[in-house]
């Protein structure tokens, strides 16, 4: 009968842990981080892409991190900032299936988000008056319709005092004026009109004007 030696016999409680041990989600290098050009003009990270720290939920969204994103799959609500913010540029990466509902909210008002409380930019392709790209209340009327579900699109969106402009994948879409909100939160939205399903979001940058 062959024996085991007594160095394999210790190691393999080792090796067990090792090989039970979940891997670590990582996200794609390059992501969620500020290029030193953008820190010298003054962006910073709303999400760093390991936590969702000092980020507010508002409602019942299952909001966490996957793969460097802030990912929801189902419920419906929000994730708020901390502050308000005024005049801004801010940057976002957006990753929608066919189903949800979604949207990134500006200048919000106090207490729960909505397209009366704050300006919607809005994530949700079908939607008959509000596609993907469009401001809720302020510019509906896109020049092409948006086909942007089930890969990465990119939102470019500036408030500055009335002026409201929004890029969908370096494509200008809103470039209006409005009076009603000069400053509030930002918002992320899961499950607009119950309309839930997977957004993940990542690279989110802000920088003040």
């Amino acid at each position: 009968m062959l024996r085991t030696s007594p160095k394999i016999l210790s190691i393999l409680p080792l090796l067990a842990l090792v090989l039970w041990t979940r891997p670590v989600e990582t996200q794609q290098p390059g992501t969620n981080t500020l290029s030193p050009a953008e820190s010298k003009a003054g962006w910073t990270l709303l999400f760093d892409g390991r936590t969702l720290s000092g980020m507010t939920p508002n409602g019942e969204a299952d909001w966490k991190v996957e793969d460097g994103t802030i990912t929801a799959t189902k419920g419906v609500g929000f994730l708020v900032t901390p502050k308000p913010y005024g005049n801004f540029e801010l940057k976002a990466d957006f990753w929608a299936d066919k189903a949800v509902n979604s949207g990134i909210f500006i200048r919000c008002a106090e207490g729960t988000p909505g397209a009366m409380a704050c300006y919607e930019v809005n994530i949700f392709d079908t939607h008959a008056e509000f596609p993907t790209g469009s401001v809720n209340n302020v510019k509906t009327v896109l020049p092409d319709r948006p086909n942007t579900t089930e890969k990465w699109n990119t939102f470019e969106i500036t408030a500055d005092g009335t002026h409201l402009v929004v890029k969908l994948n370096g494509k200008t879409t809103v470039d209006a004026r409005d009076e009603r909100r000069a400053n509030g939160k930002i918002a992320l939205q899961e499950g607009g009109a119950n309309a839930s399903g997977v957004i993940r979001f990542r690279n989110v940058k802000i920088r003040p004007l």
